[in-house]
């Protein structure tokens, strides 16, 4: 099948010699069957101009949150502009980590016995608790080559070794409160000599956008190039690297030098291997030695300062309230989300991202605290209430929290604190009557005359009409 077939003809379904297995190209092909022995499935995506006669690059995306589809989106427009295969698995939090490098492995064996992977080329890449998880891989398993980690660090820096060293690409955001362990972690892996690159955007938003993607997997072939893995391609080479300079141009024509000279000292180590590099080092030394560069820099590293003090702060703080189940401090942690909703408001950039990076450090530091406390034996339901109500403070619009803490109120008997915060989702503007009526442990709750006074003063109808 040529490779410059019309769509239509490249979309026809491909026949692969294996079983009964029929895949279609341009189309993610869900619930493939690892093997007898492993249970669970994963899904497998071909590029258009995918060709049975030559080998493929493979990107294997993992997923640990149950948004499998939404997590293999993000690397989709990547995969198939720079023709790589790619396949996703979903891994259990709950299974040990040896049996989940154990079916991370047998996932990739079977996708080489369907199609003709690159056995240098293998990568794995993930979001969030997936890219921490894809992080372990190389340490595990020899055929992983690189990493890509969107929005997390290395889970364990401590764990590199340079027998096993793979390429590592960070994509993360400024607003993002990964942003500085990432940094932290570039420091590590520059020690041990480690490939790598971090990607920064200035997007408020935990999705990156698609180009950072594909500029990642860019990477790895140029550096699949530089290494005699495959073969240089000029044209290639010269084409990316021009991309890139004009990124560095329009960075310095809209004075946004910190992340030029950011993303130049990233693009220095990938074209070393193909391109002389005097002009790039040129601007940078031009970069570094502008004034308005070295007073952001300073700004930049003073937030860094501060930011370092109040994450401090907040992680104490909350261990001790959660171990002493401290409701008195909940109105301290108000005044705190209080404090950074006037840095992410206010004018001054580096405040705004030091703002937002706060926020979620805080959210993600209560929700961790939350799978620890659900995953004891004998589960601290004061502590349990404790992290509910922070909630409702750090992230007042997810309406998620205020119903568990109904369900957890109720099911203790606490029906004060059960309608508190039932009128406060209320006031917020929830609206949806059939989950109040269906919420667990709330039978009594439920019939209730408060209750149902309270739904019908904000939603202008109750399921029960019960005098008091």
């Amino acid at each position: 099948m040529k490779k410059n077939l019309p769509l239509l003809i490249a979309c026809l379904i491909l026949k692969i010699a294996f079983g009964q297995l029929s895949l279609k190209k341009g189309k993610i092909i869900d619930s493939l069957k690892i093997n007898d022995s492993i249970p669970g499935t994963f899904s497998l995506y071909l590029p258009k101009q995918f060709d049975t006669r030559e080998k493929w690059p493979l990107l294997l995306v993992i997923d640990l949150d149950g948004k499998e589809k939404q997590t293999t989106s993000l690397f989709l427009q990547g995969v198939e502009k720079e023709g790589y295969v790619m396949a996703a698995v979903h891994i259990e939090d709950s299974t040990s980590l040896t049996k989940n490098m154990i079916k991370t492995g047998k996932v990739l064996e079977r996708v080489s016995q369907i199609i003709p992977v690159y056995e240098n080329r293998v990568y794995a890449a993930g979001r969030g608790s997936g890219a921490r998880y894809a992080s372990l891989t190389p340490l595990f398993l020899k055929v992983i080559n690189g990493v890509i980690s969107v929005g997390a660090p290395i889970s364990n820096t401590d764990a590199l070794s340079l027998k096993r060293p793979f390429h590592f690409i960070g994509i993360v955001g400024k607003n993002d409160y990964a942003f500085t362990e990432l940094m932290s972690a570039k420091k590590v892996l520059d020690r041990l000599r480690f490939p790598n690159q971090i990607l920064v955007h200035n997007e408020n938003s935990d999705w990156p956008a698609n180009p950072l993607i594909q500029k990642a997997l860019q990477f790895f072939t140029l550096k699949a190039m530089g290494d005699n893995v495959l073969a240089k391609d000029s044209l290639f080479i010269n084409q990316v690297y021009d991309g890139d300079v004009q990124r560095i141009n329009t960075l310095r024509s809209n004075q946004n030098f910190l992340l030029a000279e950011q993303y130049l000292g990233e693009i220095l180590s990938v074209y070393r291997a193909h391109k002389n590099l005097d002009s790039l080092r040129e601007i940078q030394k031009w970069i570094r030695k502008n004034k308005t560069f070295k007073a952001m820099r300073r700004t930049e590293n003073s937030t860094f300062f501060k930011e370092s003090l109040l994450k401090d702060d907040y992680a104490f703080y909350m261990e001790e309230d959660v171990r002493t189940h401290n409701f008195n401090n909940l109105g301290w942690w108000n005044y705190q989300m209080t404090e950074l909703d006037k840095f992410i408001q206010g004018s001054k950039s580096f405040e705004k991202q030091m703002g937002n990076r706060l926020k979620r450090f805080v959210n993600a530091l209560a929700e961790d605290y939350i799978e620890l406390v659900q995953s004891e034996k004998l589960v601290d339901e004061d502590a349990l209430a404790f992290l509910y109500m922070l909630k409702t403070l750090t992230e007042p619009n997810n309406f998620d929290f205020y119903l568990k803490l109904i369900a957890l109120s109720a099911k203790n008997e606490d029906f004060g604190t059960a309608l508190f915060y039932l009128e406060e989702a209320l006031k917020r503007d929830f609206t949806d009557m059939e989950q109040l009526y269906s919420l667990e442990n709330t039978a009594l709750l439920r019939i209730n005359p408060k209750f149902n006074a309270l739904i019908a003063k904000y939603l202008k109808d109750a399921r029960y009409r019960i005098k008091e």
